[in-house]
């Protein structure tokens, strides 16, 4: 079993900026890759960004440039500094672990989820 855990959201003006971050305990590597991923309202779970066990890192179309992904193996933690966030980046976020290296940037591809963190951006 693994669990995820995600804290640090909260309200934020737009423009400004936000970190959020995951905590991981259970059956995982550093191998594994992690995910990040949001939802909103009436909204499927959309990719945000990803990174690999060698430390290669992906990122959505719309978060290119703006929210760099690290991992801290040695804590077991992962984080998303998310900049320039707009309104329309309102959403929960979602933690997630892949555990059987099924792939990066599908929701269907990631084994294990956090309960989110709401990230809420005022215009």
């Amino acid at each position: 079993q693994v669990q995820l855990v995600e804290s640090g959201g909260g309200l934020v003006q737009a423009g400004g900026s936000l970190r959020v971050s995951c905590a991981v305990s259970g059956r995982t590597t550093s191998s594994n890759t992690m995910g990040w991923f949001r939802q909103a309202p009436g909204r499927g779970r959309e990719f945000v960004a990803a990174i690999r066990g060698g430390g290669s890192t992906y990122y959505g179309d719309s978060w290119k440039g703006r929210c760099p992904i690290t991992r801290y193996n040695a804590k077991n933690t992962v984080h998303l500094q998310m900049n320039s966030l707009k309104p329309e980046d309102t959403a929960l976020y979602y933690c997630a672990a892949d555990v059987n290296f099924g792939g990066t940037f599908y929701a269907r591809e990631y084994d294990y989820w956090g309960q989110g963190t709401q990230v809420t951006v005022s215009s």
